[in-house]
């Protein structure tokens, strides 16, 4: 297949820049200790200093994979798809998620919502990013609102993206991995003041699973 028909079926979504794929425990947020297949998009451009997969961020490092083979992939591991990034809605997501609801199978999407919200979900988890804030519906959609606290002002940050998300989505904080020691006391004490919020950690880190 030529260049240009490659990035034709990327530009549709019928391809997509796969970084990897892999079944493990979900380690974060509202579905933490569920076995569930992850599928990693490649190519992000919200550039989060302390991003802990920036090697995601180039969707040129990453083959463009036909969906029908990330979908036949996934169908033999879990009923439960988690599709990250990298930011994932950069593509066009319709065509990988009706192939996968086609299977019978459940659809997570982790996004910070920079892009227009595409695709049909079982779950969205919203973590938007101060330098490339959501766009869209996504407020109204998202299942659970996760923000990453790195530092004091990250609460400020989490109690104004609280404001536009829907009555029912679930409000999380959680410390960013390099600096959990100083913000975790700090998320702590805001949850008790807070009891709207609750803590999400990276449990899946203290696992030593991917």
């Amino acid at each position: 297949m030529i260049l240009k028909d490659v990035m034709s079926l990327v530009d549709k979504g019928e391809m997509l820049p796969l970084m990897e794929e892999f079944y493990t425990i979900q380690g974060e947020g509202f579905h933490k200790g569920t076995a569930a297949y992850f599928v990693r998009i490649g190519g992000c451009d919200v550039g989060c200093h302390w991003c802990d997969v920036k090697e995601s961020w180039n969707a040129e490092t990453h083959p463009p994979t036909e969906i029908d083979k990330i979908v036949s992939n996934a169908y033999n591991y879990s009923d439960t798809i988690v599709v990250t990034g990298g930011e994932p809605l950069t593509w066009n997501m319709n065509p990988l998620t009706l192939a996968l609801k086609a299977k019978g199978l459940k659809t997570h999407i982790e996004t910070s919502g920079a892009y227009e919200l595409t695709g049909v979900w079982d779950w969205i988890c919203l973590s938007p990013k101060k330098n490339k804030l959501p766009v869209g519906v996504i407020y109204d959609k998202a299942h659970e609102l996760k923000v990453i606290v790195y530092n004091k002002h990250d609460l400020i940050f989490a109690e104004e993206q609280a404001k536009k998300v829907n009555s029912n989505c679930i409000l999380y904080l959680q410390p960013e991995w390099s600096v959990r020691e100083k913000v975790t006391p700090l998320i702590v004490d805001y949850v008790m003041q807070n009891p709207e919020w609750k803590v999400s950690l990276q449990t899946h880190k203290y696992l030593n699973i991917p």
